[in-house]
């Protein structure tokens, strides 16, 4: 019998100045950031059921991007540059797919921003 496949249960953003990076995050993806060592982050409201999918793809480094959902995809990659953020990838479509749009966070990490 086939095991049914493991989901993603967790993530984590590493951080040199995480205080800085959870101004970043909560300003602009309105999240609820914790206090201490482990910034807890609950989970989002209005994500896709049962829960995130992934791929991997080839690349010139190894890493992991966060795909946050946003409202207003414009919007959100101007907010990410005045909060100390860079957008890499003005937003585009995909055939049949949702609008994406790459920034970085003001340490350099990759997020992408995906709207239905």
């Amino acid at each position: 019998m086939k095991d049914w496949p493991r989901p993603v249960v967790h993530w984590e953003i590493r951080a040199v100045d995480p205080d800085r990076q959870r101004a970043f995050y909560s300003a602009l993806f309105n999240w609820d950031i914790g206090d201490g060592p482990i910034m807890n982050i609950p989970a989002g409201l209005g994500g896709p059921e049962p829960g995130p999918g992934g791929h991997i793809r080839a690349s010139d480094a190894g890493g992991v991007t966060l795909y946050v959902q946003v409202r207003d995809i414009k919007a959100s990659c101007e907010k990410a540059a005045e909060l100390g953020g860079a957008v890499v990838l003005e937003p585009f479509d995909l055939p049949g797919q949702p609008t994406l749009a790459a920034i970085t966070d003001p340490e350099g990490n990759g997020v992408m921003l995906v709207q239905q």
